[in-house]
């Protein structure tokens, strides 16, 4: 079997910043361009759901099988309960070593497993930031899960990848060689660690 990932600290970390999220802050912007807070709420609930579909080789019911648009009109009503459950349902999912293996597809793409659960993870740890940011709330991330978003995120920037970037990543933001990998990986993301709401 090859290499696992854990979820839990990002995803109870988005968890917690989701449940912060205050009814006045969701027409705010976020770091992501075109996206107010409530926009990456409901993607953050949808990449939780095809992530999750994706690790039990699972077909999604009643999604479209391509990235859906991401809207706050789209938010259930319970949005800051049930977004957390689906965070905790991602995490649990790739828990089990079966989600590994072969394929998986999830936003209309099939990647190896490996490759999904790698980025399922990403996907939790960079919103978190974007969402902290947005909302003003604090971020912090554990130690391994930096450095599995800092190896996605330089094989992303890699020049043979530049063409797979589109949708996924902005346009590298130039980060000083000295500073933090997360800060690191976030420039390499397309995401100024400076930002601020």
């Amino acid at each position: 079997m090859g290499r696992m990932f854990d979820l839990g600290p990002a995803t109870r970390k988005l968890a917690v910043l989701v449940s912060g999220v205050r009814d006045d802050q969701l027409q705010a912007r976020t770091p992501c361009e075109g996206y107010t807070v409530g926009d990456l709420l409901d993607h953050i609930g949808g990449l939780s759901m095809a992530f999750t579909a994706a690790a039990r080789k699972a077909p999604l019911e009643g999604m479209p099988d391509g990235p859906p648009q991401s809207s706050a009109d789209n938010l259930a009503a319970d949005w800051r309960e049930s977004i957390p459950r689906q965070l905790e349902e991602l995490a649990a999912a790739w828990s089990d070593p079966a989600a590994y293996e072969g394929q998986a597809r999830a936003g209309g793409l099939t990647l190896p497993a490996q490759v999904a659960g790698m980025v399922a993870l990403e996907e939790s740890v960079l919103h978190g930031w974007d969402l902290a940011r947005a909302t003003g709330q604090p971020f912090d991330v554990d130690e391994d899960s930096a450095k599995v978003v800092f190896e996605f995120t330089s094989m992303a920037a890699s020049s043979d990848q530049m063409s797979n970037r589109e949708g996924l990543f902005g346009a590298v933001v130039d980060v000083p060689a000295d500073a933090p990998m997360f800060d690191q990986a976030l420039g390499l993301s397309g995401r100024d660690p400076k930002w601020s709401a």
